[in-house]
């Protein structure tokens, strides 16, 4: 990619849902080609919510923890920013109430003197919503710096998830401060790295502004031209995490998303309601039901065998859950997955060579190396699916993260001890 030359700031925003919240939940691709596309209308409907981003946004878990993507800003109100790289040649005056070009014009006025070039936008008239971007340069080396823009239900577990720091369990990062301004609005300030692996030593700095009132507010940059395909020019990303909290707090960009067009807040409020169903459907619908991770993190917990105990626990909203356990032979990371109304799929989940217990049960166990980049970490996966549609997997690493190099030979749990768990009968009271 040329250093000219740089993505939709929501592809990053995205890509940081997938570290926070997908590097947790993603336990194979065998799960992620066979039901994943039936499991995430399912969760879609929902959960509509975008980081892990997030860091800067949220990621959904599918089918065996595979990540569906939802657009940004999907917690009803007026749309933001989703992961497209725009094909405009350069920012437009013609594209919106607010346009592309006064939104980089704004953009740069809010950056110390430096020169800029590798200018992009869109206005709030353009789909799928308005954002800003430059290569700007301090003296010190060419840097991204993106801005996003958008409206959603403060109130919204997405609004939430936007603003809370990532779990170091599944993400790296340098630094994290979360807070709450005295106008109720949150604030998240974060420092960390474009690859959880650190393949490459592109950092990746940003400030996450969600208002009381449900103004989303994304200030992004790198210490590269580019997010991703560019050389480093500096050690660190040129704006400061105060500078940035300056930028995103400026008053025009809440005039901006005053700007989008309201017939996307009606469609948004469409999608709000049929999110705030309280009504249970059943298995098999594009609503099936959850289950509580905090739930299913103390089951879990309840099902080690002897000799092991927790270090590090964690669950997320529904669904799915993690330990890190240590038997006095180095951390191992175990992560598990419970998702109801998965019947209509096992054909898509389990071949021919999967067991059937006598109960009716299919079971399919994996042996693999990680897929997070630690170095010789291994990854031990078992999945279940019972007659009612009750799909279970659980995975083990010979690691307390899948990012970081292996600490041990093989995970903490055996293959039988997985298998143990994933069928265990006490799964079929969470529902």
């Amino acid at each position: 990619m040329p250093v000219e030359e740089h993505g939709d700031p929501f592809e990053g925003r995205l890509g940081d849902a997938l570290r926070r919240a997908g590097d947790a939940f993603e336990t194979d691709g065998h799960a992620m080609v066979g039901g994943g596309a039936v499991r995430g209308r399912r969760l879609l409907l929902r959960r509509r919510a975008a980081m892990l981003g997030g860091v800067a946004g949220i990621a959904l878990v599918g089918v065996g923890g595979a990540l569906l993507l939802p657009g940004i800003g999907d917690g009803g109100g007026k749309q933001s920013v989703a992961a497209e790289r725009s094909t405009e040649p350069g920012p437009r005056d013609d594209d919106g109430k607010v346009s592309g070009a006064r939104l980089v014009r704004q953009l740069k006025d809010l950056l110390p003197a430096g020169k800029f070039s590798g200018e992009s936008a869109r206005g709030t008239g353009a789909e799928p919503g308005p954002y800003a971007q430059v290569v700007y340069d301090d003296g010190e080396g060419g840097a991204a710096v993106q801005i996003g823009l958008g409206q959603i239900d403060a109130d919204s577990e997405h609004a939430k998830q936007l603003t809370d720091c990532p779990d170091k369990t599944f993400v790296e990062y340098d630094s994290c401060e979360e807070s709450t301004l005295p106008d109720g609005s949150r604030l998240m300030l974060f420092q960390g790295y474009e690859y959880p692996d650190r393949r490459e030593e592109t950092k990746h700095w940003y400030a996450q502004l969600v208002t009381a009132d449900g103004y989303d507010v994304s200030v992004m940059e790198w210490n590269a031209p580019a997010q991703k395909g560019s050389p480093v020019t500096r050690e660190d990303p040129p704006l400061t995490t105060a500078q940035l909290k300056d930028i995103a707090m400026d008053s025009g960009w809440r005039r901006a998303i005053d700007a989008i067009p309201e017939d996307k807040a009606e469609q948004e409020d469409q999608g709000e309601k049929q999110e705030s169903s309280t009504e249970r459907p059943e298995a098999g619908s594009v609503d099936a039901p959850v289950v509580d991770g905090a739930t299913i993190q103390k089951t879990l917990a309840g099902l080690l065998p002897d000799g092991v105990h927790g270090v590090d626990e964690g669950s997320q909203e529904s669904d799915f859950a993690y330990v890190v356990l240590d038997d006095g032979k180095g951390r191992s990371l175990v992560q598990i997955n419970v998702q109801p109304g998965m019947a209509d799929v096992a054909d898509s989940l389990f071949g021919a060579d999967a067991e059937t217990l006598p109960d009716g049960t299919k079971v399919a166990t994996r042996q693999g190396p990680g897929e997070k980049g630690g170095e010789g970490v291994v990854m031990w996966t078992v999945d279940t699916l019972r007659t009612d549609g009750l799909r279970v997997v659980i995975s083990a690493f010979n690691s307390g993260a899948q990012h970081t190099a292996a600490t041990r030979e093989t995970p903490a749990l055996t293959l039988a001890q997985l298998k143990e768990i994933a069928t265990s009968e006490k799964w079929k009271t969470l529902g």
